[in-house]
């Protein structure tokens, strides 16, 4: 199993067919990774914080948010969730903007989560598995998708 599917462990996938803003998305972003034990809810509020405070710089590609905390505040273990959103969100952010992938990161420190990363950035780097993401049919396919 690739370093990027161990990273999702279970309830750390979501299909929402709607949310009302950006702060609900990270949220549920957040609480997948706190389902999957990888976070503290502290960790989550952190999610959001960061946000709020440095602005949509999470949207990282089209369509693609990567919502995060700080390393130090709440992270059990290094992993991902992802939550679908079937109605994109604006996230304020002036070129990627709307958002129907967030994927919610946490990370033990500044650099162990590196080789995901790049693993992550492989797989986003290839539109017809964002797609394929997108349209994920539910959850079941959605995870079969990530492997």
């Amino acid at each position: 199993m690739s370093l990027l599917a161990s990273s999702f462990g279970p309830d750390s996938l979501a299909i929402a067919a709607n949310l009302p803003n950006r702060t609900e998305a990270i949220k549920l972003a957040g609480e997948l990774l706190h389902r999957s034990g990888r976070v503290t809810t502290e960790y989550v509020f952190s999610m959001i914080d960061a946000v709020e405070e440095f602005g949509p710089y999470i949207v990282i590609a089209p369509g693609i948010a990567l919502a995060h905390g700080k390393p130090d505040e709440g992270v059990i273990e290094t992993g991902l969730s992802l939550t679908v959103i079937r109605e994109p969100l604006a996230f304020g952010h002036g070129q990627n903007d709307p958002v129907a992938l967030v994927f919610g990161l946490a990370a033990k420190d500044h650099s162990s989560h590196l080789g995901l990363m790049a693993e992550l950035a492989e797989f986003l780097s290839d539109q017809p598995k964002v797609n394929s993401l997108i349209d994920a049919k539910d959850l079941t396919h959605l995870r079969a998708l990530l492997r």
